[in-house]
């Protein structure tokens, strides 16, 4: 008797196993799940009841498994980068461009957020008490990004100690900068040695491989966590804080709607590229963000995207990528800094003068990166606001907001981290459209068992030069 074949087996129809689904699915289920969650009672003790316990372990976990992913993947993909990228003739000018237009991009957006905030006057049409202002814990400084570049040790590792009740407990983080520069600086020293670092640059190829095929396990796991991660949004973030400061979040949302709505699919459209396409590739490391808040989180997945869904080379989204989880924030570096300023400068009776607008874009256009070891939207008002010569307490009154808004500003930054490298791509010719174009399905990616050397190189891209260069799809 024969066996089944795949279509016989399958019972559902493709749109109901598909990724896309799967994650519409989560976020649905996660909503249902906060608002049950947060009609429970608190335990006896007053801690948070068992379903927001374990929806937090859930999100924390799944969080916790992608970052673990950007240690290994950044500097094995660094490495691999720089291995490749010798036979490119334009590198120089491929981190020239990209650098251009995270600026180019940063300048429309705070431009954008100054229109905003000017428009709906946040900062007068608020009735946040005076009493919550506080100067935060950490503040930005021009001087962080030369401190940030000098690793402190081989893997830019560092130990935080904090001591509660009397338990002394110690995590561990990362700086990305740092990992970027050491994983620069060994790629570099293996091309100048040549023959004899061969041997390792083919067992970092190799260690790349199985690091994506890992990331690729995480990345199914995407609708459990994201069921989990936005049912902790509804459970335990601040929704009723939104009453005071409702025209803030508003002014804000209001920005990234039109950074994420408007200009990208205006540069989209502009470089001859297909607009609903890129949102659908971009979309599981674009909603990932929003869930996560976290850029550096969702890191594994956006360059993962960038390289399977738009077509962008791994040789290059692979420096690109990374470098924009670090400097590259439309959302938290440009829009929110901007309204911001205006709304403590409304709130506090003080006028800003033009010359206090340049400062706000000349800040949002180059401040993140001199933020890029500490990152942060907190980190970067600070930095706008001491510039300004604005009191720093203001700081405190928005922090009822923050989790609100850094769910839109994350979704942004991720999107724009991944745009970037596909504009210079397709402005380098280097851009695989075929890939751009492809078929998804349902899935997040295109299949992941296809013969990569198979497929038709675009005109752009002639398959003698690009396919010695990349990895098979299968790893």
């Amino acid at each position: 008797m024969s066996a089944p074949t795949p279509a016989a087996r399958r019972r559902l129809p493709a749109w109901a196993t598909s990724f896309g689904t799967q994650i519409v699915v989560g976020l649905i289920a996660g909503v249902l799940i906060g608002l049950l969650a947060r009609s429970m009672p608190k335990a006896d003790d007053g801690n948070p009841n068992w379903l927001v316990g374990t929806i937090t372990t859930i999100g924390s976990s799944y969080v916790a498994l992608l970052t673990v992913a950007v240690i290994p993947l950044v500097f094995t993909a660094i490495v691999s980068s720089i291995a490749n990228l010798r036979q490119v003739a334009n590198a120089a000018r491929l981190a020239v461009q990209t650098l251009l237009w995270f600026a180019i991009t940063a300048f429309v957006a705070v431009l954008i957020g100054i229109v905003v905030g000017l428009i709906v006057h946040p900062g007068a049409n608020t009735t946040v008490d005076a009493g919550t202002a506080a100067v935060p814990k950490s503040t930005g400084s021009w001087w962080a990004f030369l401190t940030g570049l000098v690793p402190q040790n081989f893997l830019a590792l560092g130990a935080k100690t904090t001591i509660t009740n009397g338990v002394a407990s110690t995590a561990l983080s990362f700086n990305v900068l740092q990992l970027l520069v050491i994983a620069i600086a060994i790629g570099v020293a293996a091309l100048k040695v040549g023959e004899k670092a061969e041997p390792f640059l083919a067992f970092n190829a190799a260690l790349l491989a199985i690091v994506q095929k890992v990331l690729w396990w995480i990345i199914r796991l995407a609708p459990i966590g994201t069921a989990a991660l936005i049912a902790k949004a509804v459970a335990t973030y601040g929704w009723d804080a939104i009453g005071q400061l409702g025209w803030f979040t508003a002014a804000v949302y209001i920005g990234l709607a039109l950074v994420f709505f408007v200009v990208y699919p205006i540069l989209i459209r502009a470089h001859g590229l297909s607009v609903r396409r890129f949102f659908s590739g971009v979309w599981p490391a674009t909603q990932l963000g929003f869930v996560t808040r976290s850029s550096i989180g969702t890191l594994p997945l956006t360059e993962r995207v960038t390289e399977r869904n738009l077509g962008v080379p791994r040789e290059y989204a692979s420096f690109a990528v990374p470098l924009g989880a670090t400097t590259k924030m439309d959302g938290c570096a440009a829009i929110y800094p901007a309204i911001a300023a205006i709304f403590v400068a409304q709130f506090y009776g003080l006028d800003l003068s033009l010359t206090d607008y340049l400062l706000i874009v000349v800040v949002s256009v180059i401040g993140s990166a001199a933020t890029a070891g500490t990152t942060g939207a907190t980190v970067m008002l600070t930095l706008t606001l001491s510039t300004l010569g604005l009191p720093l307490a203001g700081v405190g009154l928005l922090l009822a907001v923050e989790p609100i808004l850094d769910m839109g500003r994350t979704a942004v930054n991720v999107t724009g981290q991944a745009l970037v490298p596909t504009i210079v791509a397709k402005r380098e010719g280097i851009l695989d459209e075929g890939l751009y174009n492809a078929p998804r399905n349902g899935d997040p990616f295109a299949d992941e068992d296809r013969d990569e050397t198979a497929k038709p190189a675009t005109s752009e891209e002639p398959a003698t030069a690009a396919e010695p260069e990349r990895v098979p799809a299968n790893a």
